[in-house]
């Protein structure tokens, strides 16, 4: 019998529910036992907020320094986590199904019969800009914290609502509490959001083709799209950027937008073409974002 696979996964209930979606269903295909390893991040212990940690690699760094010193085998992440541009030494092997990739608003009633002046919690500038072009006379609070903790905040009244990921949610058994599913049309997701990632060391080929069997081309090439417009506007995963892509495994639609923090000018641009293009497309519809003033709105944030 062949000794179970070590999964690195964060400790959240978040992180242990999906990382154990992901080793039930390579067990089931491929026969092969995964034991869960959980890691603290350096994400999870700080309280300072993702804008001013750099956004970018603060869950996933840890996870990956584990796989690099032979602590676990494979780690799973949330895809949106995920900093662009890949390290060579970790390959990413699967990229499950995706899940709902919009973003959700918990609490007593909808966006739009939230009294002027409600506090809404979120911890992202992408949803605040967006939140802030639907309802400009709310107030946006940023924290931080778990999805318990969080819808805590509204049980509590120390907020009126909260803005999380749909797929979170459904995943840890909240999905009861939401009051409104925002479309792609009224909120942008973050690219990647809703999809795991599955990564391991690149030079065990054995191990990825084994991981392969949990993958799904369409969800791939859906986000690969979106994360190329996002490393084409050289952008964070805390940048107020919003991607979605959804396609046939022939033809990938793909929408992107910047906002400004206060909501008040955007860039939201769509296009089409083939999936094996991808990346290509994605970086194509970044530069003519970037021709309309795309980067400007990025770089009067970063400032």
């Amino acid at each position: 019998m062949s000794t179970p696979l070590r999964l690195g996964t964060r400790r959240s209930l978040m992180a242990t529910t999906q990382s154990g979606i992901v080793a039930d269903r390579l067990t089931a295909l491929t026969g092969r036992e995964v034991e869960l390893v959980g890691v603290t991040t350096f994400g999870d212990v700080s309280r300072a907020h993702l804008t001013q940690l750099g956004g970018t690699g603060v869950f996933v760094n840890d996870l990956r320094g584990r796989l690099l010193a032979g602590e676990v085998d494979f780690a799973v992440h949330s895809l949106k986590d995920l900093p662009t541009k890949q390290d060579e030494r970790i390959a990413l092997a699967a990229i499950p199904e995706r899940d709902d990739p919009r973003d959700a608003l918990v609490g007593p009633v909808r966006l739009r019969d939230l009294p002027a002046g409600a506090r809404v919690g979120t911890g992202s500038p992408r949803r605040v800009a967006q939140l802030r072009l639907l309802r400009p006379d709310l107030e946006y609070v940023p924290i931080r914290g778990n999805a318990d903790t969080r819808i805590g905040k509204v049980t509590s009244g120390e907020l009126d609502a909260v803005v999380l990921a749909a797929a979170g949610l459904a995943r840890i058994r909240r999905d009861g509490e939401i009051a409104q599913v925002f479309e792609v049309d009224e909120m942008l997701p973050a690219p990647g959001q809703g999809a795991l990632a599955v990564e391991c060391l690149a030079d065990r080929d054995d191990l990825i083709e084994l991981l392969s069997a949990v993958d799904d081309p369409l969800t791939r090439a859906a986000v690969a799209a979106e994360r190329s417009v996002l490393a084409a506007l050289e952008a964070g995963c805390a940048a107020p950027v919003g991607a979605f892509a959804s396609g046939d495994g022939h033809i990938l639609s793909l929408t992107a937008t910047v906002v400004d923090v206060d909501g008040a000018r955007s860039v939201r641009k769509s296009t089409s073409g083939p999936s094996p293009a991808a990346v290509e497309l994605g970086r194509e519809l970044a530069a003519a974002m970037i021709a309309e003033g795309a980067d400007t709105l990025m770089g009067e944030q970063a400032h």
